[in-house]
């Protein structure tokens, strides 16, 4: 392997490694604290052919709340 290749692929992997440090430590996007019984989630998806879309989903803190959704209602007590 060539100088320049072993360099390039250095690169790569040092970049690699800062943007994964900077993306856990980033704060997020949008507080939790409108609403203190639930967490937003959001989804951000970009094709990087100009589309893309970003979702946007409030889920319960409480585990069994959380548990409900999962359960037809045709089923529940």
């Amino acid at each position: 392997m060539s100088l320049f290749a072993s360099i390039l692929v250095l690169g790569i992997v040092v970049m690699t490694a800062v943007v994964a440090v900077v993306s856990q430590r980033r704060r997020p996007l949008e507080d939790d604290d409108t609403d203190p019984d639930y967490h937003t989630l959001r989804s951000d998806y970009q094709s990087g052919m100009g589309g893309g879309s970003v979702r946007t989903w409030k889920v319960p803190k409480d585990p069994q709340e959380y548990a409900r959704f999962f359960v037809p209602k045709s089923n529940r007590k």
